[in-house]
């Protein structure tokens, strides 16, 4: 009895790891953020539920982190849709098991964030992935949808 009890609390514990939750970002925390990861290669993805690509291209993504971390390569993902859909964001995050930190984009305005990160990306297409190199220097942006094999060369590159 000892024994399931025990079982049944491991598996509870493993179950909230895996379990995402979003923190909230804007732009004094996006820095941070990517900075947290320094030398290491690093693609931060903004993402939404009711992007089409965005969910095409979450289960090649979290593939592509899992096959490249031990190289050095870590998967940052910003969910850019509004709080009101933070339960579906983090429903497609769990359906895909997500491992790692997840943030939720809120800012007081978007538009003026979108520039920050990227002067090409002021439209806020999603998806939306940055490329950064182990100094935390911004080397390459990927807008709208993607090849995978595109995402893996330029990260590889880096390693």
């Amino acid at each position: 009895m000892k024994l399931l009890l025990g079982l049944g609390i491991f598996a509870a514990g493993l179950m909230a790891q895996i379990s995402p939750k979003l923190t909230r970002l804007d732009q004094a925390v996006y820095p941070k953020v990517i900075a947290a990861h320094h030398g290491k290669v690093v693609l931060a993805n903004f993402w939404a539920t009711w992007c089409v690509p965005c969910r095409k291209e979450m289960p090649q993504l979290v593939q592509l982190s899992r096959k490249l971390a031990v190289r050095g390569f870590d998967l940052v993902l910003i969910s850019a849709d509004d709080q009101e859909q933070e339960a579906a964001a983090l429903k497609v995050l769990k359906e895909n098991r997500v491992e790692g930190p997840t943030y939720l984009l809120k800012t007081a305005n978007n538009d003026a964030f979108y520039p920050t990160v990227d002067a090409k990306w002021a439209s806020g297409e999603l998806p939306a992935l940055f490329l950064y190199d182990r100094t935390g220097k911004r080397v390459r942006s990927f807008f709208g949808d993607t090849p995978i094999s595109d995402l893996e060369a330029a990260i590889i590159k880096l390693l």
